[in-house]
């Protein structure tokens, strides 16, 4: 599988995850183990936080690869991305993300794109981002009590992909030891 391939997996094992929360459970405080970046309050953090910050990951895919950067996107996805009908919102969000992969030529797959922390090629961005959904999509389960088995394809994607630099990202901070 490719970098778009692998992310696609990474979505749809998200979304499974999603769909499957139930709505008395926005309210829920993560558990000690649940990874949260640096400078994150925990405290200030609930299950329905955690997926909203992953609606607005998602609603910048299409135009990170597209080329734009954050000063042209502005502040269009600030906020509550959810909103009232939070699983509607969020399957057009992924939808949009899930459309910029697919028309992402195998070509483009190199060109950069621009991140907050720099500017990456593509399908590295992709990386990224499938990592983050993937190991979210078993930690969101786990928290709600959902299967935490991925997708065969998923897990292998992600080890093929991931799997060759996992000791540097770990020299980096995004894994731990």
């Amino acid at each position: 599988m490719n970098e778009p391939e692998v992310f696609i997996a990474a979505e749809k094992a998200l979304t499974a995850v999603v769909d499957q929360i139930r709505d008395d459970q926005g309210d829920m405080k993560l558990p000690e183990w649940f990874q949260i970046g640096s400078g994150q309050d925990r405290g200030s953090l609930n299950l329905r936080k955690i997926v909203d910050y992953h609606a607005y990951d998602d609603a910048w895919v299409p135009d990170v690869l597209a080329g734009r950067t954050a000063e042209e996107v502005g502040d269009k996805y600030d906020g509550d991305l959810l909103g009232d009908a939070p699983k509607d919102r969020w399957h057009t969000i992924v939808d949009a993300s899930i459309a910029a992969a697919l028309a992402l030529k195998p070509e483009n797959l190199d060109k950069p794109v621009h991140l907050s922390y720099g500017d990456f090629p593509a399908r590295e961005y992709l990386k990224h981002i499938t990592s983050f959904r993937g190991f979210r999509a078993f930690d969101i389960a786990k928290m709600t009590g959902a299967d935490t088995k991925l997708p065969d394809d998923l897990v292998q994607g992600m080890w093929d992909l991931i799997g060759p630099e996992a000791e540097q990202w770990r020299a980096m901070g995004v894994f731990g030891p």
